[in-house]
């Protein structure tokens, strides 16, 4: 056995089926087991807030110890847990295939799935999580009143969601559409595909994700006709979420039933050709690398993982083999671009980086760290806070490079770094609305 990161690391599917898997007893032996390893290492200490909650427990336990440590104070250690991957793919030693086997991240799903299956998740905590149930009622004719409803600063509605749901009341809240993504694409035009381009031939079936459907539609317009300006046939396609907002909880059953849902009505479209590109990377992270160790005997999931890209990294694949379309224009500014954790964990490299860099004239700065906000857990009253701690160094690395766009491969993170500039003192006020890489390539061709 090799010593450190010396070998690529993998990971083990997730044993969610095995009774053990929930037993209580056998949980906190191996978080205590792993957690012990990490005392000893602490390479993690400026990743998260759990980190150094779980070095202070230790260094305040009274043999400096993790034995010294009760159990009941590991769940502060786990509840300030993101997933978002980070100590797995760049910091940690120890991870498979090394002989201690450490996996943080999963073995946090592992401690929710326990809450859940004895009962210590809310029921509200799990409805704020159900983005198709939630954003259906939120889109359409009730859109407007949605949006003035969780509009931050509203004094009517925004401490009524804090007192009933537990939204701090300066977190901003994804606005919500008035025509859904799909129903725009069923309804509208599709962008003529150029037929010169060097790209011509292939096609892509674009998995809308929750975001680019209820929430914002435009990236899912900019993706479409970027890919037909580079001779790309798209459709459009969304059978329900990925599932990460109830892995967040441990509700590993329902992530493995949608990742059968999705992974079945996707299938035909492998079956004719057609390579899936994921506009979110939640998204594409859950259908390349946790929904195969999810549900690792499902053929199907195993299918769509092989043929699934992040949207920046399928427009860069475009450049590499083929090249892309003539006719970009510089942006008139440079960018800052935040690479966040779910591309990070995909192990891709910086797509979007590469990506804006084809773009004449613009320079393209990347920042790889976390933003904090880690989806529904940044938006919470208790988290908030933390989520403006963890992000501060991105917050104020955007704000000394001073470039004209701001941009994450992860829309709600782009919007949290905003507020963190905000609570440094920064100008916003000049910063374009753009909230994902693709509108600005988009842009660049004046589409």
């Amino acid at each position: 056995m090799r010593e450190g990161s010396l070998d690529a690391p993998t990971r083990h599917p997730i044993a969610w089926r095995d009774p053990d898997f929930y037993d209580e007893g056998k949980l906190d032996a191996e978080l205590r087991r792993q957690f012990d390893i990490c005392h000893g290492c602490r390479r993690c200490f400026n990743l998260c807030d759990s980190f150094p909650r779980l070095f202070d427990l230790i260094d305040a336990a009274g043999d400096a110890e993790l034995g010294g440590v009760p159990s009941s104070k590991l769940k502060s250690v786990v509840d300030a847990c993101t997933l978002c991957d980070m100590c797995f793919l760049t910091k940690c030693p120890y991870v498979p295939p090394h002989e201690f086997n450490l996996d943080i991240p999963h073995l946090m799903v592992r401690y929710r799935a326990v809450e859940l299956k004895k009962g210590r998740i809310g029921g509200i905590d799990r409805k704020l999580t159900e983005t198709d149930a939630n954003a259906k009622r939120a889109c359409g004719a009730l859109s407007g009143m949605a949006n003035w409803a969780t509009r931050r600063g509203n004094p009517v509605t925004r401490p009524l969601l804090k007192a009933v749901a537990g939204l701090h009341p300066d977190a901003e809240l994804p606005r919500f559409a008035a025509r859904t993504f799909v129903e725009q694409c069923r309804t509208g035009t599709a962008p003529e595909v150029d037929r010169e381009a060097p790209a011509f031939g292939r096609k892509v079936v674009l998995y809308a994700t929750c975001f680019a459907n209820y929430n914002n539609p435009d990236i899912g317009h900019a993706a479409r006709a970027v890919l037909a300006r580079n001779g790309v046939e798209t459709e459009v396609v969304y059978p329900e979420c990925c599932g990460m907002p109830q892995l967040e909880h441990g509700d590993l059953e329902r992530v493995a039933g949608k990742a059968d849902a999705v992974a079945r009505a996707l299938e035909p479209w492998l079956d004719k050709g057609y390579d899936v590109v994921a506009l979110v990377p939640s998204c594409a992270l859950m259908m390349k690398f946790e929904w195969p160790l999810i549900a690792p005997d499902n053929a199907a999931v195993a299918k769509l993982a092989k043929a699934t890209f992040d949207i920046t990294e399928y427009v860069v694949d475009i450049n590499a083999k083929e090249g892309m379309a003539d006719g970009m224009q510089p942006l008139g500014g440079d960018v800052t671009v935040h690479v966040s954790c779910h591309s990070r964990a995909q192990n891709m490299g910086q797509k979007a980086t590469q990506m804006l860099r084809l773009i004449p004239g613009t320079k393209a700065k990347p920042i790889e760290r976390c933003s904090g906000h880690g989806g529904s857990w940044g938006i919470k009253t208790e988290w908030y806070p933390v989520a403006l701690k963890v992000g501060k160094p991105v917050a104020r690395q955007a704000m000394k490079n001073g470039n004209a766009f701001l941009v994450s491969e992860c829309p709600l993170a782009r919007d949290h770094i905003v507020q963190g500039i905000e609570a440094e003192g920064g100008d916003v006020s000049g910063i374009e609305a753009c909230q994902h890489p693709i509108q600005l390539l988009a842009r660049a061709y004046g589409l």
